[in-house]
């Protein structure tokens, strides 16, 4: 996973862009991650495996 200060993101945003296509990118203001920035397709995996989870805790619940 790459890290990118707050301003190295803000003056390179293409870069960003680029990066976040093929890995998580980690935003750092003052030394510290406050964002994560990742590729549409990767955000959709991650909806897609929440909603799953979901599924199977409901389906879990109701057989108790």
């Amino acid at each position: 996973m790459k890290h990118m200060s707050a301003k190295d993101a803000k003056n390179g945003f293409g870069l960003l862009v680029d990066t976040a296509r093929a890995q998580p990118v980690i935003i750092e203001k003052h030394g510290r991650p406050v964002v994560v920035v990742i590729s549409v397709e990767e955000y959709e995996r991650l909806l897609a495996s929440a909603d799953e989870a979901t599924k199977e805790k409901d389906e879990t619940q109701r057989k108790v």
